[in-house]
């Protein structure tokens, strides 16, 4: 996720202002047109308390934050047959806001089973969103696919079906996530690669346009620590993050019960980001299982922004027990959370740990807040 395509050029100026003024903060009579008053600025708005969990049940979040105002939420729902989304103009306000189902799985054929991981994106005056999904005959033939709306309101218009993006080889492949960076669309997901011990690794390529790869794809990562590899090996759910002259990459590791967490890939924001010397990995996970606050397996991130427009803020999925019984991906309880992402003097962020359920009596009056 970066500003400059997740949000409006000057990302708060337009909604402080607006806030600024039902506050009173500016005075009519005395400030020239069309300026704020010097004795008394626009004030950013505090961001309140945030709720967790967010939104029960909805694994592998994804949170868009448009120049409407609005928060976009998707993620995938444990039935794992529907697309489903949400808006707010606050993150709180996702908690309870109306969900619609704009998209379900084929009765039969392509796009037919496991429905996981969708992403909402804004790309050329559209809406696109990207998501895995296996055939109904064939539920582990698992691809990305791509829906797009030309509707400003992506809760309307049509969700036409785009088609399969095709990658280099016909394996099994999720977890796409989109992102520019001067000038060029990349597209970023998790694939097998022919001959490779592996479940996933990261592979990078160029975009003709929102659901044509341009080839060539480059492997950025694969499981190669313990951390990665513990129940398989994967390397998955990859998010883009642009900060202080670099690109933060995470992606998350091993299988999705408790042992699920972030790692990180590095690089220069003035490198060639097609070239996988550019990318450096951190050899420990960024983000982890936590037994003091009881948050199990956080992973499959994205970040967005806090209403003030500058607070950066992660977005993740965890569930609140360690023991499943059965296969973890049966269990629905795998809940969208969100935190204040903090930075370290180097300018390398810190994901602190997955901080514990807001308390009963907290979550009313936030809820209350940002109704």
């Amino acid at each position: 996720m970066s500003r400059d395509h997740d949000l409006p050029e000057v990302p708060g100026r337009r909604l402080l202002l607006k806030g600024a003024v039902a506050a009173g903060a500016l005075t009519a009579a005395t400030a020239v047109p069309g300026v704020a008053h010097a004795a008394a600025p626009a004030v950013p708005r505090k961001a309140a308390a945030y709720v967790n969990p967010l939104v029960r049940q909805r694994a592998d979040p994804h949170i868009h934050r448009h120049a409407d105002g609005f928060y976009y939420f998707t993620a995938t729902a444990p039935e794992y047959d529907r697309i489903i989304l949400r808006r707010s103009r606050t993150l709180n306000g996702l908690s309870t806001a109306d969900e619609s189902v704009i998209w379900r799985a084929h009765a039969t054929g392509d796009m037919g089973a496991h429905i996981w991981a969708p992403e909402l994106h804004r790309i050329g005056g559209k809406w696109y969103i990207y998501f895995a999904a296996a055939p109904a005959e064939d539920v582990w033939r698992i691809r990305i696919w791509v829906l797009e709306n030309s509707h400003p309101n992506p809760f309307k218009g049509t969700w036409v079906e785009k088609g399969q993006v095709k990658t280099a080889w016909e394996t099994f492949s999720l977890d796409a996530t989109t992102f520019t960076h001067r000038g060029t669309r990349y597209l970023c997901w998790a694939q097998h690669e022919p001959g490779m011990d592996n479940n996933t690794g990261l592979f990078l390529s160029e975009m003709a346009n929102p659901w044509t790869l341009t080839g060539p794809q480059v492997r950025l990562s694969t499981p190669e620590y313990d951390w990665e590899c513990v129940g398989y090996k994967v390397n998955e759910g990859p998010y883009a993050l642009k900060r202080n002259g670099r690109i933060f990459l995470t992606y998350s590791a091993s299988a999705t019960d408790h042992h699920y967490c972030v790692g990180m890939l590095t690089a220069d924001a003035d490198s060639d980001l097609m070239d996988p010397a550019a990318w450096s990995k951190s050899p420990t996970p960024v983000f982890t299982t936590n037994d003091t606050t009881k948050q199990y397996g956080p992973g499959h991130n994205c970040f967005t922004v806090a209403e003030d427009g500058r607070t950066d803020v992660l977005v993740y999925h965890a569930r609140q027990y360690r023991d499943i019984v059965g296969d973890p991906l049966n269990d629905p309880n795998r809940h969208t959370r969100v935190q204040k992402l903090g930075w370290n003097p180097d300018g390398t962020p810190n994901f602190g740990i997955p901080v514990a359920d807001t308390a009963a009596t907290t979550t009313a009056a936030t809820m209350k807040e940002s109704a």
